[in-house]
């Protein structure tokens, strides 16, 4: 497991995850909180918390693991990528954007990620350069979206993927105050800018034992790239796990992790 300490006041830009932020004035569609009845609801956290997402318990210092992330979403095409994914019986780990579960039609798609098994992790609210923000808005790019996401679904992120992987000592401290997990990448399949499913599928299959892949549930071609990348990964001998699943235990707060 490689672990990587933040040395002061130096901002780490990693290459990938370069979706335009959303803009600060983008209009968002009122949003209609869902009530979840309370007995279901009782039943989601018995189930989910704290241990949540429950593990399958995969011995990845032995078993050769790679873990598929997906970020930007939950988008138009997350429900056909869920399909793919539950077709195969593969689990993956969504970071989310607040402002995009905030438009997911009282949180459809961000609750069956949940409850189909899939880890889910915080991406800011609006994509921004969390290095740039100041305390209060970093503070609230990160509670804005873990107070909706813990709404929809009972469930308390325990982990973050800063956008465009820049992170710096103070992004740091405010992950580690929040109890989130930096999460990072070491195979990027640069979906954003090659928006060619083969192209996508050859990058992601270039994963080794212990790898986080980069990829975009909100562009179509990544999504129709998913079942190549299964069949080549897994002809392999991976086996596909969440993030949680991969280290084996929950990553510790504020620490940045690209792989296993």
């Amino acid at each position: 497991m490689r672990i990587w300490a933040l040395p002061p006041l130096v901002l780490l830009v990693l290459t990938g995850c370069v979706t335009q932020p959303v803009p600060p004035d983008r209009p968002v569609a009122p949003f209609k909180p869902f009530v979840l009845d309370p007995r279901a609801l009782a039943r989601r956290l018995a189930s989910i918390q704290p241990g949540w997402p429950r593990s399958r318990k995969f011995d990845c210092a032995r078993v050769k693991c790679v873990a598929l992330t997906f970020d930007d979403g939950p988008g138009r095409y997350t429900g056909k990528l869920l399909d793919l994914l539950r077709k195969r019986d593969v689990r993956a780990t969504f970071f989310v954007v607040g402002q995009m579960v905030a438009e997911d039609r009282g949180g459809r798609i961000t609750r069956r990620i949940a409850d189909e098994g899939h880890e889910l992790g915080n991406h800011s609210w609006s994509h921004p350069s969390l290095p740039g923000l100041s305390h209060e808005q970093l503070e609230h790019q990160l509670r804005r979206t873990e107070s909706i996401v813990l709404r929809l679904t009972g469930i308390r992120m325990r982990m973050m993927r800063p956008p465009y992987g820049a992170t710096d000592e103070k992004v740091a401290a405010e992950a580690r105050r929040e109890g989130l997990a930096q999460i990072m990448w070491n195979v990027d399949t640069l979906d954003w800018r090659d928006r060619v499913a083969s192209v996508v599928a050859k990058r992601a299959g270039r994963a080794t034992p212990g790898s986080i892949v980069l990829l975009h549930d909100i562009h179509a071609s990544t999504v129709d790239a998913v079942p190549e990348i299964l069949d080549t990964l897994g002809k392999k001998g991976f086996t596909f796990v969440t993030v949680s699943e991969l280290y084996g235990r929950r990553p510790e707060p504020g620490r940045m992790y690209t792989e296993r």
